[in-house]
C-alpha cells in the first residue's frame, strides 16, 4: 500500500486531473452555449450550434459531479468549509445550470421565435455564469478566504457573498470564462461549417487573445499586490490532518516560493501561453482538432499555475492564516485514499475510453441541411 504522504500528494494531482478534465469536457459545450446567440443567426443556425453538443452535454456534467465528490472524498475540511463560505455562490451556479437541461430539451418543443429565443437566453445564461463564478472563487482562493477553525475543528466562515466580487477576484472570473469560450468557439469551428464557422473562428481568436491578456494581468496583480502564504513551522505530511498544528503567515511574493524552489514548475504557467498561441494561430490555419486540443493545453496550464502557485495551500484563510488548509492536514484517512486511488485506477480509463469511442461516433460536421433532413429527432 501506498504510503499517507504521497497519497496525499497524489489526490492533490487527481483533483486537478478532474477540475482540467471538467474545464475541458464541460467547458467547451458552456463555451459553445454562451456563443449561442452570437454566432447563431436564425433559428436553423442555432439548431446547429446546439447540437454539436446535443450528443454530449449531458455526459459531460460526470465531469463537474465527480470534481464535487472527490473533493468531498479526499478532503472533507476543504468541502465542509468551501461548501460553507461559498454557500451562495454555489447555488448560483445550480441555478445557472438548471437552464441548461431544460433549455435543451424544451426549446425546439414549439415552433415559436418567442418561446426558442427565451430558451436561447436560459441556455446562454446557464452556460456563461458558472464559469465565471469558479474563476470568482479561485480568486478568492489566492487572496484567502475569511474562515477559521476552533478548538474543536468546526469551521466558522466570516465573509458575505458581495466580498467574493472584488475586483482581482472579478478578473479570474474573466480569465475562466475568456478561456471557455475560445474553447467552445474551437470546437464549434470543428464541428460546423460556414457563416457559423466564421463567426466561431473570429470568437476563438478574440477571446483566445482576451484569456491569455487577462491572465497575464492577473498574474501581474498577483506577484505586486496580493500577499500569498508561506508555512513557517515543521510540517510532517504523514501526520493525521490537523490544520491547528502549523504556524503560517503571509508575504509579498509567497505565492512565488514553489517557482523558486523547483524552477521546472515555470512550465506549468508556460503552458498556457504555448497552448494560447497554438489554439490561435492553428484556428487561423483551419486546424480545428489540432486548436481543440492546445486550447485544453492552454486551459490546464491556467488551472495548474493556480494550483502549481498555492502548493501545499487548498484553501488559504485570510482571518486566521493557521487555520489554513493545506495538502497534509485537510485529507481523509490512509485507508480512504487508498481506497479512492485503486478505483481510480481503475474506472477512469474506463470512463475515457468510453468517452473517447462515443466521441468518434458521433464526430461529423453539423449543417443545416442535416438539422432539416432531421428536424423532428434534434435539439
Amino acid at each position: 500500500m501506498l504510503d499517507y504522504s504521497t497519497l496525499k500528494l497524489i489526490w492533490w494531482l487527481l483533483v486537478g486531473v478532474l477540475l482540467v478534465g471538467f474545464a475541458v469536457m464541460d467547458g467547451h459545450d458552456m463555451g459553445v452555449g454562451t456563443l449561442l446567440p452570437f454566432v447563431g443567426r436564425g433559428d436553423d443556425e442555432r439548431r446547429v450550434v446546439i447540437n454539436t453538443v446535443g450528443p454530449h452535454w449531458d455526459g459531460n456534467q460526470v465531469w463537474f459531479i465527480t470534481g464535487g465528490g472527490a473533493i468531498f472524498a479526499a478532503w472533507p475540511f476543504v468541502y465542509a468549509t468551501a461548501f460553507s463560505g461559498f454557500y451562495w455562490a454555489m447555488l448560483a451556479v445550480l441555478w445557472a445550470l438548471f437552464f441548461r437541461p431544460v433549455g435543451f430539451d424544451y426549446r425546439s418543443k414549439i415552433d415559436n421565435p418567442t418561446w426558442r429565443k427565451t430558451w436561447d437566453i436560459g441556455i446562454f445564461v446557464g452556460s456563461f455564469v458558472p464559469p465565471v463564478i469558479f474563476g470568482v472563487a479561485f480568486g478568492n482562493l489566492l487572496q484567502g478566504v475569511p474562515f477559521h477553525f476552533d478548538d474543536n475543528l468546526l469551521s466558522h466562515y466570516t465573509g458575505t457573498f458581495w466580498a467574493l466580487l472584488n475586483p482581482f477576484a472579478l478578473v479570474c472570473g474573466l480569465v475562466s470564462s475568456a478561456m471557455i469560450i475560445c474553447h467552445g468557439a474551437v470546437y464549434l469551428m470543428h464541428r460546423t461549417e460556414g457563416d457559423v464557422q466564421r463567426r466561431a473562428r473570429a470568437a476563438a481568436v478574440i477571446f483566445g487573445i482576451a484569456a491569455l491578456i487577462l491572465f497575464s494581468l492577473a498574474g501581474v496583480w498577483l506577484v505586486h499586490g496580493i500577499d500569498g502564504y508561506r508555512i513557517t513551522s515543521a510540517l510532517d505530511p504523514a501526520e493525521l490532518p490537523n490544520p491547528l498544528v502549523k504556524a503560517v503567515v503571509r508575504a509579498p511574493g509567497a505565492w512565488l516560493d514553489n517557482y523558486h524552489k523547483m524552477p521546472i514548475t515555470m512550465a506549468v504557467p508556460a503552458l498556457a501561453y504555448i497552448g494560447g498561441i497554438a489554439a490561435i494561430v492553428l484556428v487561423q490555419a483551419e486546424r480545428t482538432l489540432c486548436a481543440f486540443v492546445a486550447s485544453s493545453l492552454m486551459m490546464a496550464g491556467i488551472i495548474g499555475t493556480a494550483g502549481v502557485s498555492m502548493f501545499p495551500f487548498v484553501m488559504p484563510s485570510s482571518s486566521d492564516p493557521a487555520s489554513s488548509l493545506t495538502v497534509w492536514d485537510s485529507t481523509s484517512s490512509h485507508m480512504t485514499l487508498a481506497i479512492m486511488f485503486w478505483v481510480a485506477v481503475i474506472f477512469v480509463p474506463i470512463i475515457l475510453a468510453y468517452t473517447s469511442w462515443a466521441y468518434r461516433v458521433m464526430r461529423g460536421k453539423v449543417t443545416v441541411d442535416y438539422i432539416e433532413r432531421n428536424k423532428n429527432s434534434l435539439y
